[in-house]
């Protein structure tokens, strides 16, 4: 079962769940999406709802957070995928963002993006968050920086990958 998570002017931020297996296996396959992050291997409906339990459902339940479905208000159409992922070769959380390039250059992934950041610092407390980019993906780097993160350092990511790396820290909260 999805929770609500987060809603902008336009969108709607929710846990992921198994019954977002079609979905999330069309946009983990999608060639846009295989341009700049590593094939997960996963090639059926069945293994998508595998991952799903064992990667978001998982995280989120451990954590208090994961990557998240987005969603049109409008109409309840997902588009992509956007939230915060800890990865074990990371000392920080980071901010993750995938779209279907049907939604693309409608600022939706910015928006979205800007939320999770909110989210993250105003709801959970972090004192920082990390993203990486393959060095290539300059949109994706260019909505960081856009976004308030700065690039910290380009070397070899997880697998050895070319991957460019972004940190934001947030000011102290009193308390």
């Amino acid at each position: 079962m999805s929770l609500p998570i987060l809603a902008t002017p336009r969108l709607r931020l929710r846990t992921l769940d198994q019954d977002d297996a079609a979905f999330y296996l069309a946009l983990i396959n999608d060639p846009s999406w295989l341009r700049f992050i590593p094939d997960k291997g996963i090639h059926t409906e069945q293994a998508a709802r595998d991952a799903i339990a064992q990667g978001p459902m998982l995280m989120q339940r451990q954590l208090g957070h994961s990557i998240y479905l987005v969603e049109l208000k409008e109409d309840g159409r997902a588009i992509g995928l956007c939230g915060l992922i800890k990865r074990d070769h990371l000392p920080a959380p980071d901010i993750g963002y995938g779209f279907l390039p049907a939604h693309w250059g409608r600022g939706y992934a910015a928006e979205a993006a800007a939320a999770v950041l909110a989210y993250a610092r105003d709801t959970l407390g972090f004192a920082c968050l990390l993203a990486i980019t393959d060095p290539d993906n300059v949109v994706s780097g260019r909505m960081l920086t856009t976004l308030g993160l700065r690039l910290t350092d380009t070397g070899a990511g997880a697998g050895g990958r070319p991957t460019d790396f972004y940190r934001i820290d947030f000011p102290a909260r009193a308390g």
